[in-house]
């Protein structure tokens, strides 16, 4: 966020609509910021921004959060595809998913699998998290339509997903904070 200092909202003028609030900030010399708060976007500007430079910086920065926005919340069509590409990419398109879709049933899980079936189900608690987080959740759950169990082969299938550790590490510090335990289906520890 930013610095305490004084703020000082734009005029009416350009109007932005309801839903874009513009902070000056005499701290701030060159750059711009945006964060959504309260189904509001704020944009941070500096003071001595002109009005025309307000406005395409307003336009950028509305249009890059709308972007972050779509690749962190695809559909269920698009979950599929992405399913369809990751397994691809990372599992030689052994993977063969029937269906993808959000869930808003799952509490304490991230994602779930029915091999039979070959459905996927993430949890909506990942909407909103960084794309290379619900890939790895997606991939995790496509690696189920290969070796079911969580065993050295499934953990094998991950590692060469190169966000693998960052991932664990970041739902581990969401689920923390969320005040679950982590989930019961770590790696194996190597002295077992």
């Amino acid at each position: 966020m930013d610095d305490p200092l004084p703020l000082r909202l734009s005029s009416p003028a350009p109007p932005y609509g309801p839903d874009v609030e513009v902070r000056r900030s005499a701290r701030r010399r060159r750059t711009v910021s945006a964060y959504r708060q309260d189904g509001r976007t704020i944009v941070l500007v500096p003071a001595r921004m002109s009005r025309a430079e307000e406005a395409r910086w307003v336009t950028t920065m509305v249009e890059r959060l709308a972007r972050q926005e779509r690749r962190s919340r695809p559909s269920d069509p698009e979950l599929l595809a992405r399913a369809v590409d990751l397994s691809r990419r990372w599992l030689g398109g052994r993977a063969r998913p029937a269906s993808v879709r959000w869930s808003a049933d799952q509490r304490r899980r991230w994602g779930s699998c029915s091999v039979d079936q070959a459905t996927i189900r993430l949890s909506s608690r990942l909407q909103g998290m960084p794309s290379w987080v619900i890939d790895y959740v997606l991939l995790h759950e496509l690696a189920h339509l290969v070796e079911a169990s969580h065993g050295p082969q499934f953990w094998a299938l991950l590692e060469p997903y190169p966000d693998l550790a960052r991932a664990r590490a970041f739902l581990d510090g969401v689920a923390w904070a969320d005040g679950h335990e982590t989930p019961e289906d770590d790696p194996p520890d190597p002295e077992d």
